[in-house]
């Protein structure tokens, strides 16, 4: 059969086969035409002459493409070969969830990662009617970079319209995860389902282990549905009774009894944390190779389940373990006191540099350094900036002075208010009376971002742009513009993105094709842009323009020659862009600034140009004269 390595595949080359599920097999491919990597999703050969398998993998297309979120790994196309259908997704180079927690225990860092990353694109989906209903930790990919990423919504299903072309009664999930309705074969699930896998993989990531293990399958599903869960501080005694009942509650049994949304379960775990004030297990307390020797040597006489390497690292005594000296008790003893006054001025000390509504997420106490997966490589930025965030960006107002070079890398929004505005209250009874109205939606979205409340903002646009018409332009061209005045040029970026597919057969308007231009080229510059995927779609969409915004990123992200590489990939093309020109000049102002001074008279003296780029200009003129 086809999709052997080396063969073309379409535009595609098969380099590699990356992995293999009940479902598909997943290739790494390059496609030439836009010098970039990619996957290609295959569905086995046994299932492609199913006509249900296949409409699932087609479903699976159409619905992935609907999720535009940062943390969620977009596809491309869909397509066949050979009567074989496949899905073409973007590349990950990294390792998954499941491979960095067999190394061993998460630190403070990475648990928050694994909330923000993973909990909000899932509360994303949920949003838009989708549910996963196959979260575990191999379906989370960490790229190099350190951004996590929530794939393979093959299990995906429409939630509110309660459509299906799966199997009658399958059962579709991961035995070590799946919730009670879903092992059940329940039809009517919703977003609960994906709650209790969350919950699991929460449980993991501070108890050490999954909560049942058995030694078949049908085992740890009989456990899902009728066992009581056990209880996260007899397994591990490291774990705060806060953080306890909040697992409690994810993985209670009966749906009704676990949080509404995925939200709920986010922010109760955040506060359980913060009201621990300990060091939650494995990290912060980094134990000694003799003493991590020790307790592998006690465990082995206990005769409670098998632990997973993650549950070595924890302190938990012994039953079988020899007597110890009473000085060692004593010194132990000690040492805990010294740890707890340490945690406890550290704690004062963060809180009283907080916002009250803004509490630290991590443990008081230094967390071990991250664990390095894979040495970072990229295929257009070698230099990968740390994970991003939503609250990286610059709040309203936070813009580039006169039209110029907005805060740069570093820079972040101010804490959020103690208390909703009126706007934001009016808004949210809006969406109430009129959730399926886009219009209603962006004023909650343009509220909460002059608040400054990013994610919620970033969230709610997402969600009007979805309700909106997709084949008009005007509503995507009010949002835009709402956030051009707020200079707030990632959001959009966003909307202006949408009017692409709408002009797809036409000429884009002039002023509205430079206020693409303009907000593209002022948002490549911050910091966390890689997170939303703008440089992939820019490939499909505008290549040249592409070579821009990654230049852009590099220069303004420390990468001044990869920012020069993007550069002469474009002039390869022999475009004549005054984008170009005015990224020239800003590489130039790095090394000669009496070029850059006469490339940027020549873009502020040239009537063709438009106004934007003269503004820059001029603003760059002043720093350097």
């Amino acid at each position: 059969m086809s999709f052997n390595i080396g063969e073309n595949v379409g535009p595609y080359r098969i380099i590699e086969q990356l992995g293999q599920g009940g479902m598909a097999t997943v290739y790494k491919a390059y496609h030439a035409s836009l010098d970039r990597y990619v996957a290609l999703k295959v569905l086995h050969p046994a299932f492609h002459q199913d006509q249900t398998f296949t409409m699932r993998f087609q479903r699976e297309a159409r619905v992935v493409a609907r999720l535009e979120h940062a943390n969620i790994v977009p596809v491309y196309d869909y397509s066949e070969h050979e009567a074989r259908p496949y899905l073409v997704m973007k590349y990950i180079e990294g390792d998954t969830l499941k491979a960095r927690l067999n190394q061993g225990p998460l630190n403070s860092e990475e648990i928050e990662r694994v909330v923000n990353s993973v909990g909000y694109a899932l509360a994303y989906a949920h949003r838009q009617g989708i549910l996963h209903r196959d979260i575990k930790p191999s379906n989370v990919m960490i790229a190099t970079g350190g951004v996590m990423y929530l794939a393979d919504f093959g299990l995906a299903r429409i939630a509110d319209a309660g459509e299906s072309t799966m199997s009658s009664d399958s059962i579709m999930g991961t035995p070590q995860y799946i919730s009670p309705e879903q092992a059940m074969g329940k039809k009517d699930l919703d977003a609960g389902t994906d709650i209790y896998s969350f919950g699991v993989m929460l449980y993991e990531m501070v108890v050490g282990r999954v909560p049942f293990i058995a030694d078949t399958p049908f085992s740890i599903i009989h456990d899902h549905i009728y066992t009581p869960l056990p209880l996260p501080m007899t397994v591990n005694p490291n774990v705060p009774e806060s953080v306890q009942r909040v697992l409690l509650k994810a993985l209670a049994k009966d749906r009704a009894d676990r949080y509404g949304t995925t939200e709920e379960l986010i922010k109760a775990f955040k506060e359980a944390w913060t009201e621990a004030g300990v060091p939650m297990q494995g990290t912060a307390i980094v134990m000694r190779s003799a003493t991590l020797k020790s307790e592998k040597a006690d465990a082995k006489s206990q005769s409670a389940a098998p632990p997973t390497p993650a549950v070595e690292t924890a302190t938990v005594a012994s039953p079988g373990a020899k007597k110890r000296s009473p000085w060692m008790w004593v010194g132990i003893g000690a040492l805990v006191l010294i740890f707890c006054i340490a945690a406890f001025i550290t704690l004062r000390r963060n809180r009283a540099n907080q916002p009250a509504d803004n509490p630290p997420f991590a443990p008081a106490t230094q967390p071990a350094p991250p664990v390095q997966l894979i040495p970072p490589t990229q295929v257009f930025l070698p230099t990968q900036p740390p994970p991003p965030t939503f609250d990286q960006f610059p709040g309203p107002g936070g813009g580039p002075p006169n039209g110029g070079p907005g805060n740069g890398p570093g820079g972040g929004p101010p804490p959020p208010p103690q208390n909703a505005s009126p706007e934001v209250k009016a808004a949210k009874d809006l969406v109430t009376k009129k959730p399926r109205n886009p219009d209603a939606h962006l004023r909650l979205s343009l509220a909460l971002w002059d608040t400054h409340e990013t994610r919620p903002a970033m969230d709610e646009l997402m969600r009007a742009m979805e309700l909106a018409d997709q084949n008009k332009p005007d509503f995507f061209i009010h949002a835009a513009e709402e956030y051009k005045k707020r200079e707030a040029w990632v959001p959009a970026v966003a909307a202006y993105l949408r009017l692409f597919p709408i002009y797809r057969n036409q000429d884009m308007p002039n002023d509205v094709r430079d206020n693409v231009h303009e907000a593209l080229y002022k948002a490549a510059e911050q910091k966390n842009l890689p997170e939303f995927g703008f440089f992939d779609r820019m490939n499909n969409i505008d290549q040249p323009l592409g070579y821009i915004m990654r230049g852009r990123y590099a220069l303004y992200n420390g990468n001044l020659e990869e920012a020069k590489n993007q550069l002469d990939q474009l002039e390869k093309l022999n475009i004549n862009m005054p984008e170009a020109r005015l990224l020239k000049a800003e590489i130039e102002m790095k090394d000669d600034k009496e070029k850059a001074k006469e490339a940027l008279l020549s873009l502020s003296a040239d009537p063709v140009v438009p106004h934007w780029i003269r503004l820059m200009a001029d603003h760059y003129l002043k720093t350097i004269q």
